[in-house]
């Protein structure tokens, strides 16, 4: 199976911390975030991966190199200009001639991507979306979904009072390669902002998969995050999850 990884963020608000590194490279115990998210894909059986570089590129190739010791093969998609978390996935289009996972790089996750998969394909889903709950929605993605889990509407970064839902984007999505077709070409383009309520207007199949309480998501956002995820990693929170 095939993966994306989104590796190409600046990590401004890391700094210093990603002032030579890339933000998924922010050290974890002795290894970086982006090996333990290659170690959790690789477990699900994900062995063809793709990463697309920005900020620092070097640091990232001169570590994983092909894969070969993780026991996965990586292609590498250099972006001289950010093309956005969907753009990315435009340019690789060659790579994905069947379904496929995508993930954001600065996320640590515990996600059952077995269970995610299972339900995308008995939905006949043309995209599938992780989410969780989460109290505080206003820097989020957020889902509004019908008794089915059809996702209905999607609002990135919702004002108070616009949903009701407390439902937010994981950065974990499994696709059909056929919704690339709705990405546009050579061009900054969002999953969250752009994509997905472009498939919505289009009437595309969406479908949330709700992650349980023992499936978890951290980010690397702030300096206040990134010890979030140290704290997660040191207690155990992030291991063996099949």
């Amino acid at each position: 199976m095939k993966a994306m990884i989104l590796a190409a963020g600046k990590g401004t608000r890391l700094r210093p911390l990603t002032e030579n590194i890339p933000k998924p490279m922010v050290p974890l115990h002795g290894k970086p975030l982006l090996e333990y998210t290659i170690e959790w894909l690789k477990d699900y059986g994900f062995k063809q991966i793709a990463i697309n570089l920005h900020h620092q590129p070097h640091v990232i190739i001169n570590h994983f190199k092909n894969g070969e010791r993780w026991g996965v093969d990586i292609t590498y998609s250099e972006e001289k200009e950010l093309l956005g978390t969907a753009g990315a996935v435009k340019r690789l289009s060659w790579f994905f001639n069947e379904p496929f996972l995508v993930v954001y790089g600065d996320n640590l996750s515990n996600c059952k991507l077995n269970r995610l998969i299972r339900e995308h394909k008995e939905n006949s889903a043309s995209a599938t979306i992780a989410l969780f709950k989460r109290e505080d929605t206003s820097s989020s993605g957020v889902a509004e979904m019908d008794t089915h889990n059809r996702i209905k509407r999607f609002i990135e970064k919702p004002k108070e009072g616009q949903t009701q839902s407390n439902l937010v984007n994981a950065g974990i999505y499994f696709l059909e390669p056929e919704v690339i077709a709705h990405i546009p070409k050579d061009q900054p383009y969002d999953f969250g902002r752009q994509l997905l309520p472009d498939l919505l207007m289009k009437e595309q199949e969406l479908y949330g998969y709700i992650m349980s309480e023992s499936e978890k998501l951290y980010w690397a956002d702030t300096m206040e995050s990134y010890q979030t995820m140290l704290d997660a990693v040191s207690d155990g929170c992030i291991g063996n999850v099949k």
